[in-house]
């Protein structure tokens, strides 16, 4: 059974998500505050954190931090903060994705499962991978249907499809394929999702699999 950690100073968010989630088979616990996240973590290791930045005592992108210091555990951030730069900074912080409240529940459930579903492969499955027409194999470097991809193209799809449904910030997509001195030029990654875009998208206006998220970055929806 998989284990999820809410983090929330919401009495009402927390027994509604705990509901949500046990009826779907998962196993919840709670916490109101930032130090108790940390705490529970520690003691329980869920395998899933949902976490609000607005706590009482810690700002949620600090918990982020903390967390990261020992875990890989996948966190879906939960916040009122609706600007981008709230978003970007709990990302780079190691956040693996971002819901605004106030938000659908069925919206977080999918995005719960997606997580779930991408810790659960294993790389080696991960090897042939789907998109739109296409079958992409990335260990031996092919694309049916004769499409070539150029090496950076290559290199930022790799990160998008190992890592499906995850919100892959703008700053990271940069700094692992162009380095630290590019966090700027975010015009590179319109330039090279465009063609990525033309050679594997059904419709390149339209896409549904290679996503741009607004002023955040770019997400894999298999």
């Amino acid at each position: 059974m998989t284990r999820v950690l809410v983090v929330d100073d919401e009495p009402q968010i927390l027994r509604a998500l705990r509901i949500n989630l046990v009826a779907r088979n998962f196993e919840v616990a709670v916490a109101a505050d930032g130090g108790a996240a940390l705490r529970e973590a520690a003691d329980w290791h869920p395998d899933l954190v949902v976490l609000d930045l607005g706590l009482p005592d810690i700002d949620g992108v600090d918990v982020i931090h903390g967390l990261r210091g020992w875990t890989t555990v996948p966190i879906i951030v939960l916040s009122g903060r609706a600007g981008n730069q709230d978003k970007v900074e709990a990302l780079d912080a190691g956040a693996d994705d971002y819901v605004t409240k106030p938000f659908n529940i069925d919206e977080l459930l999918a995005r719960v499962r997606a997580v779930t579903r991408r810790t659960a492969v294993q790389d080696s499955e991960l090897a042939r991978i789907q998109v739109g027409e296409h079958v992409v194999d990335l260990a031996g470097k092919t694309i049916s249907g004769g499409v070539r991809l150029t090496p950076t193209e290559w290199h930022l799809l790799e990160i998008l499809l190992r890592n499906p449904g995850k919100l892959i910030s703008q700053r990271q997509l940069l700094t692992e394929v162009w380095g630290a001195k590019y966090l700027k030029e975010t015009h590179y990654l319109r330039q090279y999702m465009a063609q990525i875009r033309k050679k594997l998208e059904p419709d390149p206006a339209r896409p549904v699999h290679l996503l741009t998220e607004p002023g955040m970055g770019y997400r894999f929806q298999p």
